[in-house]
């Protein structure tokens, strides 16, 4: 594996004291939509890759006009499906539209053995939750969807708030999962344009949440940032991060997990990096302690 570049200076110094930064790990990476890199995305297919990887994953759920929640990114079906139907979400049934859809040949997936994969069911999905690994839920319907996601949750007993989570844009909707489910973690989704450690704060207050997921920035997220989330008393995520580099500046400065499209890759790429140091030796905390720079990879 060829090291092409070494990160700069300014990175190096964000590392330095963050002796207990978490690493890139079955339990930190969230498989983003699944294992996206290598399947179609929000299908069982790639939310099955990455449980039998080890990894959690990360979900976006609607709900259908006959009351299905179902696994699905945009509001409406065109992109995933091809053009073949461009719908909205909510417009749809499952019995009668969704559930004939194909997901799985739309783009660089045409011709591929996941041609007919149909969109996921929530209760299909829950049958993966496996200890140790996270599978999160983003509600991207209305308060309307918790009731019927809190209807499929009742029904099964795999999943618990031990290996499942919700996380929404929405305060209205994270409120509503915290009356309705209050045994069960929420994080509040947000950007980075503009936002600020106390905005943060704000927001994830206003919601109920139990945590912030945000968009990655560098040049934002500093140690100073996430600890004053932290001593908020939130835990603090990022989304969606595919560069190793980055992963590990988030891990750095205080992330608690790291979502990504390819949780596999980055956690190879870092076992490779460090291969050859020895088990009794902590080569990550190590680096950042002496502040060196960490390579990234092409």
């Amino acid at each position: 594996m060829e090291i092409v570049r070494i990160l700069p200076f300014a990175l190096a110094a964000a590392l330095v004291g963050c002796q207990t930064a978490r690493r890139p790990a079955p339990d930190t990476l969230i498989a983003h939509r699944g294992e996206s890199a290598d399947a179609p995305e929000n299908t069982l297919p790639a939310f099955r890759m990455a449980v039998d990887r080890g990894f959690g994953f990360e979900c976006d759920l609607y709900l259908s006009s006959d009351g299905r929640v179902f696994a699905f990114h945009d509001r409406d079906l065109s992109r995933t499906t091809g053009g073949a139907n461009t719908n909205r979400c909510a417009d749809v049934s499952w019995s009668e539209t969704l559930s004939k859809l194909d997901v799985g040949s739309w783009g660089r997936w045409a011709d591929s053995r996941y041609r007919g994969t149909p969109p996921a069911l929530l209760e299909d999905i829950l049958a993966l939750a496996r200890p140790g690994r996270k599978i999160y839920l983003e509600l991207k319907a209305g308060p309307e969807i918790v009731p019927a996601v809190k209807e499929v949750l009742a029904a099964q007993d795999r999943a618990t708030p031990d290996t499942v989570l919700f996380i929404s844009f929405s305060e209205e909707v994270c409120r509503a999962v915290k009356e309705q489910l209050p045994a069960y973690r929420v994080y509040w989704l947000t950007g980075s344009d503009g936002m600020t450690a106390g905005k943060a704060v704000a927001g994830a207050r206003a919601a109920q949440a139990d945590g912030v997921d945000m968009k990655f920035d560098p040049d934002l997220v500093t140690e100073a940032f996430v600890s004053e989330v932290k001593g908020a008393g939130l835990s603090f995520h990022v989304w969606t991060v595919n560069d190793l580099a980055l992963a590990l500046r988030a891990f750095a400065v205080g992330a608690d997990t790291v979502t990504t499209d390819c949780a596999k890759r980055l956690y190879d790429e870092y076992r490779a990096l460090f291969e050859h140091e020895t088990p009794e030796r902590d080569p990550f905390a190590d680096r950042i302690r002496d502040g060196a720079a960490f390579p990234t990879l092409r």
